[in-house]
C-alpha cells in the first residue's frame, strides 16, 4: 500500500471527482491533510479509507448522520459517533416493525384503536399527526393533491378526520418512500377502501424489501467505519 495518494488517484478509484474529495475536506469529515512542497494534498491510507467509509456510509445513511460520525471520529469522540450509527439502526428496525403492523391493520375492518389510542370519527388534524408519527404539514399537502380528504366542523370551522382517512394517512406515510407517483397512490387508496388488498399487499412487501436493502447497506457502511477506526487510532491516538 502507497504512503501518499494525490486526490486523482483517490478519485479514480472511487469513481467521483476531486471537488467531491474537497468538499468532504472542507465539511471537516477528514484527518488534518499534509501538503507537499509544491503545496499539493498528500492523502494517507488514514484518507484513503476515510473516503471509503464516507461512500459507503451515504448508501445507507443520510447525510447529515454520515457527516456528524466522520466529525466526530475526526474528534476522537468514537464512542459518540458509534452510539450515533447504533441509534439509526434503531430506528431502522422501528420502521419496519410500524410498516408490519400498519400492514396488518389495513386488513382489520374493525379500526377502533391504534396503539392503544383510542379513535374516533372526529379527529383534529394534529391529533392525526400525532397518531400517525408525521408533520401537519405532510397532512395538509396528501390533502390538496386528493389523497385524503377532510371536513369542517360546522362549529369551529377546524378540519376533522375520520378514523377511515386516519387509516389512509397511515399508509400513505408508511409506502411515501417507496411509491412515488400520486395516481399509484390514489389506485392503491381506492383499493383500501374497497377491501382488494393485493396490490397493497405488495407495495407494502416492496418497502419491507427496501428497508431490508437500507439495512445491508447500513451494515456494509459499518464494516467500513470499523476499519477506519482502527487506522484513525493507529494514526493519531496511539
Amino acid at each position: 500500500m502507497p504512503d501518499t495518494y494525490t486526490p486523482a488517484q483517490i478519485a479514480r478509484q472511487l469513481n467521483v471527482s476531486t471537488t467531491t474529495l474537497r468538499r468532504y475536506e472542507e465539511q471537516g469529515l477528514l484527518p488534518d491533510v499534509t501538503r507537499s512542497e509544491g503545496n499539493h494534498r498528500l492523502y494517507t491510507p488514514v484518507h484513503l479509507q476515510a473516503f471509503i467509509t464516507i461512500r459507503s456510509l451515504l448508501m445507507g445513511y443520510e447525510i447529515p448522520v454520515v457527516y456528524e460520525v466522520m466529525r466526530r471520529i475526526k474528534e476522537a469522540d468514537v464512542s459518540g459517533a458509534l452510539w450515533l450509527v447504533n441509534h439509526q439502526l434503531y430506528l431502522i428496525q422501528k420502521e419496519k416493525e410500524r410498516v408490519e403492523e400498519i400492514l396488518s391493520m389495513v386488513r382489520n375492518a374493525d379500526f377502533g384503536q391504534y396503539r392503544n389510542i383510542k379513535l374516533s370519527n372526529s379527529m383534529t388534524i394534529g391529533r392525526v399527526a400525532e397518531i400517525a408519527g408525521v408533520n401537519t404539514s405532510a397532512i395538509r399537502h396528501w390533502e390538496r393533491e386528493g389523497l385524503i380528504h377532510s371536513v369542517r366542523d360546522k362549529q369551529n370551522g377546524y378540519r376533522t378526520f375520520t378514523v377511515t382517512e386516519l387509516r389512509k394517512v397511515l399508509v400513505i406515510s408508511s409506502l411515501r418512500k417507496s411509491i412515488y407517483y400520486i395516481e399509484s397512490l390514489k389506485d392503491l387508496l381506492h383499493d383500501l377502501e374497497t377491501q382488494s388488498f393485493s396490490k397493497i399487499d405488495q407495495s407494502f412487501q416492496y418497502a419491507i424489501q427496501r428497508l431490508n436493502g437500507r439495512l445491508e447497506e447500513q451494515f456494509k457502511g459499518i464494516a467500513e467505519l470499523m476499519k477506519y477506526i482502527e487506522l484513525h487510532r493507529e494514526a493519531y491516538v496511539e
